[in-house]
């Protein structure tokens, strides 16, 4: 085992790395997934630290008229995941935890492994409640999941203390979930003097290591605890150092304030978030990275194909997919046919309904809350139906899941099977139900049209239409997140609305939405498909060869990682 060589210690609470594995539940975990992965295509020492979800997030059942019921995943670690010999005590509410730790290894392109090591307390020696710590992923009431925080931040770096990992130059902070890392940084600092001796200078030491991703627009979802729940999950000295740092206002800990606090660079997911950030959090130097997603990963095998053909560097360097303007537009059409049909197959194989190859398919496909409002596409019914008879057929894809708790986001899910009720006959409506990785990566490239309608400004960054952007899959979307940095109108695909800064009213929306399908989507589609092949064209040159993991990564190497640790 290594005693040094890290670069970069990346916490998460969660990873999106293989579909069989349910320790991730939506984009912060693709995202991390696809971190890791861009980290090991480009030969970057970077770890992963993260908590094992024995029981994982959930997986969907939708009965026939949309209601969501939960079934509980059942995987082995043993299939996947090597164990590993060190055990570390973590203390919580004054007894000593016992940590172990598996490991799984993220090969990239050419060979270079980045490890992640998934954190179990799945231990003899710990009492039954304890070892279902490492149990679910975002549930259980405020002291399981702050004990899950303790866990994966003081957990975390004791074991990469005992896996040899002494020498680290950045400890990266994937959202307030991993923000105790810090305080476990500062332990080490102090140790042998304690943290009531804590000065300027050892705070600073410790800001120069970390970085710190914030994901979340909105203040209701960045994660507190009250003072009293922290002093007994804690301790009386770590809580007092958390009120005198200013982590603790109005008695609560909110670990977003934490990780500010401790971290030199601080980043929202788009230049949007950036902006939003900095005014939620006044005072902090909040920069910007917009995310990207793993380029291979998220391509089809026939675009795979096409572009190793064409521009065989691609896999080298993402940046090359601009040249796929090179490529013969009937090539990307041919491309696209195929992925489409194979989409179309799963579709019928899994609820027997067969859609046409020939009508232009809509989709969408994310965690199912209200923000995102998943039956926005459904606001006039009898207007969709007159466009749809009028102007030119279309069907529509959906999938996603409500967080268990979130009941308007179940009830959003049963709006769009009643919609898709109202519409039978004239505009078929699929919902495709347990989206994984698996599925995502069939509906992103298979779609004609990508359809994102978040309410402004709430959508922090979005991925789901970045991976249609490298299968030639224009988006129509909100201008919110990463959309107002990749849309080009009626170049890589169209915006919903007047405007990312104006707060648009629900009504001028949806008529923007209509508006254009029925004037400007359709028509091309139908009568000038060369036209809506260049469309595809530019989505891969313009938006699949910028927002990618590959050029996320190596940003964060330049503006965060190479800096950390000087002075």
């Amino acid at each position: 085992m290594p005693t040094n060589g890290l670069t970069v210690a990346y916490f998460s609470m969660e990873f999106g790395i293989d579909p069989a594995m349910p320790t991730y539940s939506g984009g912060l975990g693709i995202v991390a997934g696809d971190t890791l992965r861009a980290a090991a295509d480009l030969g970057l020492a970077v770890a992963g630290i993260t908590l094992l979800h024995r029981k994982g997030f959930f997986r969907q059942h939708l009965d026939s008229e949309g209601n969501q019921s939960e079934i509980q995943p059942e995987w082995s670690p043993e299939h996947f995941l090597q164990p590993l010999a060190p055990r570390v005590l973590v203390p919580i509410s004054g007894r000593q935890l016992h940590v172990q730790a598996w490991r799984y290894e993220v090969r990239g392109e050419f060979g270079h492994i980045v490890p992640v090591y998934f954190l179990d307390t799945t231990v003899a020696e710990n009492s039954p409640w304890d070892q279902g710590l490492t149990g679910w992923l975002y549930q259980g009431d405020a002291y399981y999941r702050l004990c899950q925080e303790v866990v994966l931040g003081l957990g975390g770096l004791a074991m990469l203390r005992a896996l040899g990992h002494q020498t680290i130059r950045a400890y990266h902070m994937n959202e307030g979930h991993s923000a105790l890392v810090a305080l476990a940084l500062l332990e080490e600092q102090t140790w042998g003097r304690g943290l009531h001796a804590a000065g300027v200078g050892d705070i600073e030491a410790v800001r120069r290591r970390c970085v710190f991703t914030t994901h979340t627009p909105v203040l209701a979802g960045h994660d507190s605890f009250s003072l009293d729940l922290v002093r007994q999950v804690l301790g009386d000295e770590r809580a007092n150092l958390l009120v005198e740092i200013g982590c603790c206002p109005d008695g609560v800990l909110n670990m977003t304030r934490l990780a500010l606090n401790f971290s030199r660079y601080v980043n929202g997911v788009s230049m949007r978030h950036e902006e939003i950030s900095r005014n939620m959090f006044s005072g902090y130097p909040i920069d910007s990275v917009t995310n990207g997603v793993h380029a291979l990963t998220w391509t089809s095998p026939p675009f795979r194909r096409l572009y190793d053909h064409y521009i065989p560097e691609w896999r080298r360097d993402n940046n090359y997919l601009r040249h796929v303007i090179r490529i013969p537009l009937e090539e990307i059409q041919r491309a696209h046919a195929q992925a489409k049909q194979e989409l179309l197959t799963e579709v019928e194989r899994r609820t027997g309904v067969r859609l046409d190859p020939a009508v232009l398919t809509i989709g969408f496909a994310r965690r199912v809350t209200s923000y995102k409002r998943a039956d926005f596409l459904f606001h006039d019914l009898e207007r969709l139906k007159r466009i749809a008879s009028h102007v030119g057929p279309l069907q529509v894809v959906y999938a996603g899941k409500a967080h268990p708790r979130d009941d308007a986001g179940k009830a959003l899910i049963r709006r769009v099977f009643q919609s898709a009720d109202a519409l039978k006959g004239i505009v078929p409506v699929v919902y495709l139900e347990d989206y994984d990785i698996t599925l995502g990566k069939s509906l992103c490239s298979g779609v004609d049209l990508w359809l994102n309608t978040p309410q402004k400004p709430q959508e922090a960054s979005g991925t789901s239409g970045m991976k249609a952007a490298l299968n030639g899959v224009p988006s129509f979307s909100i201008l919110d997140g990463w959309w107002i940095e990749g849309h080009l109108e009626g170049v890589t695909g169209w915006s919903i609305g007047n405007g990312w800064r104006s707060e648009d009213r629900l009504e001028s929306e949806a008529a923007s939405l209509y508006d254009k399908l029925e004037s400007v989507i359709l028509p091309m589609y139908y009568q000038r498909p060369d036209d809506f092949a260049r469309i595809m064209c530019s989505t891969i040159a313009l938006n699949g060869a910028y927002f990618n993991a590959q050029r996320m990564v190596t940003q964060y190497m330049q503006n965060a990682y190479l800096r950390a640790g000087s002075a």
